[in-house]
This record gives structure tokens, C-alpha cells and sequence, in this order.
């Protein structure tokens, strides 16, 4: 499976050419999850939630999760892979890797 790093990541993210897509808990997403990140709670990626997540099969799908030793963003993307999307990469990095370059994560705040 491709990688891609975060200098490349970024790039992507300010041209709006990719879909980036945080593979930890709800929890962990609401506590802080990196610029413009769709959260996929679960390990298990069903057809209507690749869907929903990412409706054109040709766009660049991202996955990540908490860092190096974190397997869910390879499972993810290996799910992404199998119902045939074109262009999956994995942030290998991750959340550990935004931070250290001091980089910050987005924060859900509850609404009003």
C-alpha cells in the first residue's frame, strides 16, 4: 500500500484534492483530528460508508490514525482498496507526526 508524507499531505489538502479520513474512535476524532479529516469510528469500512465518505471512486483517499503503531489507517485503506477505489495512500505518520512538526489538530466543539 502507498504512503505519503506530510509535506505531500498538506500540499493536497490546500489544493482540495484529497479526501482525508481519520481511522480512531469518535472520542479520539472529537478530541482532535487533523484539518478537513472525516472520522471512520470502526476498523470495518461497509460499501455505504465508503460511499459516504468518498462518492467518487477516482478521488485521492488518505487514511491515518494515531501514529506509527497504529494499524487501523492500513486496514482502512486496505478496505478502501478492495471496493475499488483508485488512489489510496496511508498517512503512516499520523497525529504523532502532525504534532511533532508542530503542526495543529481542529477540535469539534459542541454547538450552541
Amino acid at each position: 500500500m502507498e504512503t505519503i508524507g506530510r509535506e505531500e499531505l498538506r500540499r493536497l489538502l490546500e489544493q482540495d484534492a484529497v479526501t482525508l479520513v481519520e481511522a480512531l474512535p469518535a472520542v479520539q476524532y472529537e478530541a482532535g483530528h487533523l484539518p478537513q479529516a472525516l472520522n471512520l469510528p470502526g476498523t470495518t469500512l461497509t460499501p455505504q460508508d465508503a460511499a459516504r465518505l468518498v462518492p467518487d471512486r477516482a478521488r485521492t483517499v488518505v487514511t491515518y490514525c494515531s501514529g506509527p503503531g497504529c494499524s487501523r489507517s492500513r486496514v482502512v485503506a486496505g478496505a478502501f482498496v478492495r471496493l475499488g477505489y483508485d488512489d489510496v495512500r496511508v498517512y503512516s505518520g499520523g497525529k504523532a507526526d502532525w504534532l511533532e512538526a508542530g503542526l495543529t489538530l481542529m477540535v469539534n466543539t459542541p454547538a450552541a
